[in-house]
């Protein structure tokens, strides 16, 4: 036998320990599925499903998240466009009332100009009629040194129609 080993070709023939070497295998697939394989593949199992759990529940709370920023940044947006609202009513009101002020103070304007018009018409009137009585009495004291003589404020009224 040993020199069928040394042999050209040589031919493997089946024996019986082939069978046994078949029975070995098998029992250490089952051994090693049994103890290492198996754990190995429940903990693999265990911690993916965990890793999918946690990534689904990071998945859920980043929504949660964007969801509570679109509804601050909404109603943000809705403060703010009320405010402008409120500032642009505010600020219409306040012209109204300036111009209500600005009118009331051009009437008063107008009125307290008319009232200072005629205040200097009757001021000039007088004044006219002070001057006018006045060069009366002074017509009559020239008259009277010019001419040496007395004259009466009559003679001269009767004057001032003539001219």
């Amino acid at each position: 036998m040993i020199l069928l080993g040394f042999a050209e070709n040589p031919v493997l023939v089946p024996d019986g320990t082939i069978i046994l070497h078949i029975i070995i295998i098998l029992v250490m697939v089952y051994v090693l599925n049994a103890t290492l394989f198996k754990p190995i593949n429940r903990i693999l199992e265990e911690r993916e499903r965990r890793t999918r759990g946690r990534s689904g529940e990071a998945k859920g709370i980043i929504q949660q998240v964007e969801e509570k920023i679109s509804s601050y940044e909404r109603a943000l947006r809705e403060a703010r466009s009320e405010g402008y609202r409120l500032m642009e009513r505010e600020r219409a009101d306040a012209m109204r009332e300036r111009q209500l002020k600005v009118d009331a103070v051009r009437e008063e304007v107008s009125r307290l100009a008319e009232e200072e018009k005629s205040v200097i018409s009757a001021q000039t009137e007088d004044a006219r009629a002070a001057l006018m009585r006045d060069a009366g009495e002074i017509a009559t004291e020239i008259s009277s040194h010019i001419l040496h003589r007395p004259v009466s404020g009559s003679t001269i009224s009767s004057m001032d129609t003539r001219i």
